[in-house]
């Protein structure tokens, strides 16, 4: 149990960061200050629930993320999980377990972090756990949403004979994460652009694209893309028992990225289909609605990008090279850490 001085700093981090009218938007009843928080779902509503848990040293660097970039990206993940359902984020449970090292100032940049991305979202911090940690930071979020009752977009409703999307450019968290990374004694690597470094540091999870596909029923199965475009398609074909078939000139690669791989003496692509932390959605929808998803996306100001297509057959992912072969796509993500 905490004694009465860490009872003071975790009130110094979380107290008075959200208004009343905030936490009551969110069907906030009771937060932070009781063994459990009191929250009321949306009337014809479900809730969807999602966890994700970030550890120093194994899912980021100190080299690579500010403190408060550390709490940003751990809500945003979460945050990420809910568009891919087609909802809307509502509350928080924020647990961190803090080594010595961090002490109370970065502490306090981190829930800096959480409470900016909880803004920026709309997001109710209900409450959460704040414990010691040996040697490492350790932040584990749970996130609740909503979804008007029968519209969550799941992986497995993908058909043959649909068009394969994405809702925004991949692989610049990557890049971003590329140029980052300590190398030692190996050759520097050119300092990425700020966007690919705000890409890794700052996601932009797609949670207005994913409210338009729920709302509309445009999309038949949705994804995120937190592990790399290889990986999330290959939930998506083994769900739904289809082959995605993605065509190469076709990925939406930014022109930063490109010049900045080029810089590197790197193939982009390799970023883009293994790279993860875009945290765009990937998902399908029939022929006859991309018009319309076309439309309103370019309405609203939201990128959308037609990828591939599905077809019927064994489950699998394939690219379609610029010489119009097809080759087969591993099923894996990109290693962050891997050195080179």
């Amino acid at each position: 149990m905490p004694s009465p001085d860490e009872f003071a700093l975790i009130r110094g981090w979380t107290a008075g960061r959200q208004s009343p009218e905030r936490l009551a938007s969110a069907g906030v009843i009771a937060g932070i200050g009781d063994d459990a928080a009191i929250v009321s779902p949306p009337p014809g509503h479900e809730f969807l629930l999602a966890m994700d848990t970030m550890v120093e040293e194994t899912h980021f660097l100190p080299e690579t993320m500010e403190d408060s970039d550390v709490g940003y990206k751990a809500l945003a993940a979460n945050v990420s999980d809910i568009a891919a359902m087609g909802g809307t984020p509502l509350h928080a449970l924020i647990s961190v377990s803090v080594p010595p090292a961090w002490g109370p100032e970065r502490t306090s940049s981190l829930y800096d972090g959480f409470y900016a991305c909880a803004e920026r979202y709309g997001v109710a911090v209900v409450g959460g756990d704040t414990t010691s940690s040996p040697k490492h930071l350790i932040v584990a979020v749970t996130i609740t949403g909503s979804v008007e009752a029968g519209r969550a977009i799941r992986r497995s409703g993908a058909g043959s004979g649909e068009i394969v999307f994405a809702t925004g450019p991949l692989g610049l968290s990557a890049g971003g994460l590329h140029g980052m990374l300590p190398r030692g004694g190996k050759r520097a690597i050119p300092r990425p652009p700020e966007r690919l470094v705000k890409a890794h540091r700052r996601p932009e999870p797609s949670v207005m694209a994913g409210r338009l596909l729920s709302g509309n029923g445009w999309a038949t199965s949705l994804n995120d893309v937190s592990d790399g475009l290889a990986s999330e398609a290959w939930e998506i074909a083994e769900a739904s028992r289809v082959r995605l078939i993605l065509e190469e000139s076709r990925l939406p690669l930014s022109g930063e990225l490109a010049a900045y791989a080029s810089d590197c003496g790197m193939n982009p692509l390799n970023w883009m289909l293994y790279g993860g932390e875009d945290y765009v959605l990937l998902g399908t929808a029939k022929r006859e609605h991309e018009a319309a998803v076309r439309e309103r996306f370019r309405s609203e100001g939201l990128p959308f990008f037609v990828i591939g297509e599905t077809e019927a057959g064994e489950p699998g992912v394939f690219l379609r090279e610029a010489d119009a072969k097809l080759r087969p796509i591993a099923k894996r993500g990109y290693n962050h850490f891997a050195k080179g």
